[in-house]
């Protein structure tokens, strides 16, 4: 019964809990941002590229064909326009976690991060000046 335990302290813990909100929210976050690079992002650049849906855009490497028995044997294709908005939806996401993580970094600095004063003069400068400005009289 010990590892029961161990295992329900284990899980139990904010942080195994945040984490899987996190997976969670970021799940929904990674639908929402393919629904607006597939539905919003990539239709109007298509549009300025020439009626481009980069969805579509692909090398056919084989040719669908039909094997001896009948049966239809699909296409070896490159979709290399799926990969593109692949990597948009990538970019959005990256950049939305670094504004977020960002904000949280902003929002947990300490006062003793921010720039400290300068310190005072040593007393060595501070003869050194008083020599100085004695020798201007």
């Amino acid at each position: 019964m010990g590892m029961m335990t161990e295992f329900r302290e284990f899980a139990m813990r904010g942080n195994v809990i945040d984490l899987a909100v996190g997976v969670v929210i970021g799940g929904a976050f990674g639908k929402i941002v393919t629904a607006l690079v597939d539905k919003v992002i990539m239709p109007p650049i298509g549009l300025l590229i020439g009626g481009v849906d980069f969805s579509k855009l692909a090398i056919t490497l084989k040719a669908a064909s039909v094997d001896a028995a009948g049966q239809e044997v699909p296409a070896v294709v490159l979709a290399y326009g799926e990969f593109i908005n692949a990597v948009i939806q990538f970019v959005i996401v990256a950049f939305a976690i670094f504004m977020v993580v960002k904000g949280i970094n902003k929002l947990h600095r300490k006062p003793e991060d921010a720039p400290a004063a300068p310190a005072e003069p040593s007393e060595e400068i501070l003869l050194l000046r008083d020599i100085r400005d004695s020798l201007r009289k």
